[in-house]
């Protein structure tokens, strides 16, 4: 049965740090239970200081780095190396600092790869790579210990918008047309393969992400709000800063 839980820090920089403590340890207790851990990586700026925080952390080393696999929430169709994808991002802010397997690094396929600027091939491609990564058993997806998710300001997670079609998506992995934010084509895992993960981990830093903080702890719908409908299979936990808590339900407030 999942649990969901909701953990309120004082202010962005500790949120970072609490979280990338959090990751650290995910990490050693699946390679404990099962030799190995996989997470799935998000985008933005409290990412970015989250990974930063596992990069520098003293007990990094705990996590033994060349048995995790990284795959991604969400990409923007954007060529190899531009600053704006996701994959940039975290290879900057930690993996090129870690001891990794280069074969355990799972990108999505960028702009300028084999599939060249089609979008849905390449989500097929990186659907493709899921399924042969996963277990038997377990046809279509590996298994995801925990998956890291910013969220919205309108509410969305990875790039499942609000009343866009993708919110409809029963596959795995599907490419994004339209979206409301910037580059408008883009790569996702959908949230029925969200939903798969052992953990969840809702991430929201400031005062504009407090309305769509509160709509989502308060069971709107999630194709108003697609945070609202992702949930962990053991636990679905929500790491907030004071600023994105401000809106919380009522029987969240003694958390502020």
């Amino acid at each position: 049965m999942t649990q969901s839980k909701v953990v309120v820090h004082t202010e962005p920089k500790l949120l970072a740090e609490a979280a990338a403590a959090r990751l650290i340890v995910r990490l050693t207790d699946a390679q404990a239970e099962r030799g190995e851990a996989t997470v799935v990586l998000t985008g933005g700026r409290i990412a970015a200081q989250i990974y930063q925080a596992v990069r520098e952390s003293p007990v990094r080393d705990a996590v033994d780095w060349s048995r995790v696999d990284f795959w991604w929430g969400d990409e923007r169709f954007l060529p190899s190396g531009d600053p704006e994808r996701n994959e940039t991002q975290a290879r900057e802010a930690f993996l090129d600092a870690l001891p990794l397997t280069p074969s355990r690094v799972h990108p999505v396929p960028p702009s300028d790869g084999p599939d060249g600027d089609d979008a849905e091939a390449a989500a097929a491609r990186y659907a493709a790579e899921l399924a042969e990564a996963a277990k038997p058993g377990h046809a279509e997806l590996p298994h995801f210990d925990v998956v890291l998710l910013g969220v919205g300001e309108d509410g969305h997670v990875a790039s499942v918008f609000p009343e866009h079609p993708v919110t409809y998506e029963t596959r795995p992995v599907s490419a994004v047309r339209g979206s409301p934010k910037p580059p408008p084509v883009r790569v996702t895992l959908t949230l029925p393969a969200i939903n798969t993960a052992d953990e969840v981990w809702l991430i929201a830093s400031g005062a504009g992400k407090a309305s769509a903080v509160g709509l989502a702890l308060a069971d709107a719908g999630p194709r108003q709000i697609p945070a609202a409908g992702v949930h962990g299979q053991e636990l679905t936990l929500w790491l907030l800063d004071t600023a994105a808590a401000h809106e919380l339900p009522p029987k969240f407030r003694s958390l502020v």
